[in-house]
């Protein structure tokens, strides 16, 4: 296990290194799906984040990886445009996306029901999603680690229910989502501190490629 953290650690510092910069097309080109696999499973858990490495997977390599990253990046910037108190970055070297809400904006404490203000967020995020019908949808539900698992895994879960269910009500295919809830067990700050604690409270769209969109890739007809 420690060799297996320590190959994914160590792939994942030369990819950070050599990736500073570069669009996501380019980086989608610069991995193959070997070393991809390794990231997708172990990073996310090296780095304290298993919501991440359980939702992205693997990288595709080659040509159908810049096609991929040509798209991803398109629909990033439109979403960037979009969305005004989200958070919106790449991940699993461009391939994917990563929408960050903080828990606050969309929830009252210790609630799963949408707030009315939160509404157009998603709103404008389900608009996109239909719009880029062929990927799908990971939404992880996090909280902080006040309260015990008891209480903290069924409540991120049921945030993580809400959203889909919202995107669902906008039209964006129920086939298309999955809801995860991690509770407090993959913090992105330091729980120990108000600010730490209000960072790990949030929750995260993934929007990765599909298989069908991948298979478009491989046969070069992705557009």
């Amino acid at each position: 296990m420690k060799k297996n953290v320590m190959i994914a650690s160590l792939l994942a510092g030369g990819l950070v290194l050599s990736s500073c910069g570069l669009s996501n097309a380019v980086k989608g080109a610069g991995i193959g799906a070997g070393a991809g696999a390794i990231i997708g499973a172990g990073v996310g858990r090296v780095l304290g984040n298993t919501g991440l490495g359980a939702a992205i997977g693997g990288v595709v390599g080659g040509t159908a990886g810049t096609l991929i990253g040509n798209k991803m990046d398109k629909q990033k910037r439109e979403l960037e445009e979009k969305m005004k108190t989200a958070k919106v970055e790449s991940v699993n070297d461009g391939q994917a996306i990563r929408v960050t809400f903080d828990s606050g904006i969309l929830f009252a404490t210790n609630s799963a029901s949408l707030s009315t203000s939160s509404q157009t967020e998603l709103r404008n995020l389900a608009v996109s999603l239909k719009e880029n019908p062929d990927t799908e949808i990971k939404i992880v539900g996090h909280t902080d680690n006040t309260g015990s698992d008891k209480i903290n895994d069924p409540l991120s879960l049921k945030r993580a229910t809400s959203v889909q269910s919202f995107l669902a009500a906008q039209g964006v295919s129920s086939s298309r989502m999955q809801a995860i809830g991690e509770g407090s067990h993959s913090p992105i700050a330091d729980n120990g501190t108000a600010a730490g604690r209000q960072a790990n409270r949030r929750v995260e769209v993934y929007i990765l490629p599909s298989k069908a969109m991948i298979e478009a890739a491989k046969a070069g007809t992705l557009k």
